[in-house]
């Protein structure tokens, strides 16, 4: 993934976030991550293990290979995965535009939370394409911030929630993707597409949502950025303190939150 910067960074408290968003999201995102007994699933972008240690766990008959650029973040998912005594799970330091890999090297692919952040998706999904198997499936799940919604609504947030939007875009990244997946799935050949949305609804009676997903996972998210938006003068600190206040304030006892997801199955001819 040269030239691509990752808008969030590799803090711990982003690590945590990225853990929290898995967990909160497994069964929202991955109750179909299951792929056939003795695959060889090559994981894209596994940055530090969060979806890893879900999906291997999810198919324990299978082997991944989780492939990141960022050698600090394939250390510490190795940590992760070993903690939790998974086993099928071999980790690579690896370029996702030039894979160090043959040609049909693998039954499946999966890629998650990855493409928003490149500059070229359909280079690396060309490239992903290359080492899958014939009538193996490609498998990619992103989101869309374009998605989001909530009450009370708030001008504010809806700002901050612009600074993660420009950011990425600064980045050569995409926060909108999410309602691209079939256009590019389609334009580098993949055939049986199927996109489905997954929606993350939120309010009081899904408690473990509200904690999970408004606070830990999407505001967290927002508020990562804020130092750098203010930097850029993308936005001026009071206006981005109040989005997040915004942001917080529709886990209460009467707000709501929405976001969508996009999941995407294709298979190479």
């Amino acid at each position: 993934m040269k030239n691509t910067k990752y808008v969030h960074g590799y803090s711990d408290r982003e690590a945590s976030r990225l853990n929290d968003q898995a967990k909160t999201l497994d069964n929202i995102i991955h109750d179909d991550t299951i792929f056939e007994r003795n695959s060889i699933v090559l994981e894209a972008g596994c940055g530090v293990g969060a979806q890893t240690k879900i999906i291997a766990t999810k198919n324990p008959e299978s082997k991944f290979v989780s492939v990141d650029l960022s050698e600090e973040s394939i250390l510490e998912a190795k940590k992760n995965i070993k903690s939790l005594g998974i086993e099928n799970v071999e980790f690579r330091q690896a370029d996702i535009y030039s894979l160090p890999f043959e040609d049909e090297t693998f039954d499946s692919v999966i890629i998650c939370f990855v493409l928003e952040h490149l500059h070229n998706p359909i280079q690396a999904l060309r490239e992903l394409k290359r080492v899958l198997k014939k009538d193996g499936i490609m498998m990619c799940i992103e989101g869309d911030h374009g998605s989001t919604f909530f009450f009370p609504d708030s001008e504010f947030a809806h700002r901050a929630i612009n600074c993660q939007v420009q950011l990425q875009k600064q980045s050569g990244g995409n926060s909108h993707i999410g309602r691209e997946l079939y256009p590019l799935l389609n334009s580098v050949g993949f055939y049986n597409i199927s996109i489905s949305p997954r929606v993350v609804y939120v309010d009081a009676s899904r408690p473990q949502l509200v904690e999970g997903f408004i606070k830990n996972t999407f505001t967290a998210m927002i508020e990562g950025v804020g130092e750098k938006a203010i930097e850029q003068g993308i936005i001026d600190n009071s206006t981005f303190e109040q989005g997040i206040t915004d942001l917080y304030r529709t886990a209460e006892s009467d707000g709501v939150f929405s976001y969508t997801f996009f999941k995407g199955f294709g298979t190479k001819m």
